[in-house]
């Protein structure tokens, strides 16, 4: 794996818990935090397979 891989594999679940523990303090309603996961996996398969 290269580094940009490597730090991607790191840094999604790092934002989905942001995401998560965001809407647990009430700050996103449960469509953002939907919204927020999924684009975020998506955009860190995307990249991620195309390195």
């Amino acid at each position: 794996m290269s580094d940009a891989q490597v730090g991607l594999v790191m840094a999604t679940p790092l934002i989905v818990i942001f995401a998560v523990m965001l809407y647990r303090m009430g700050v996103l309603r449960p469509a953002g935090t939907v919204t927020a996961v999924t684009m975020s996996v998506v955009i860190a398969a995307v990249l991620f397979l195309t390195q």
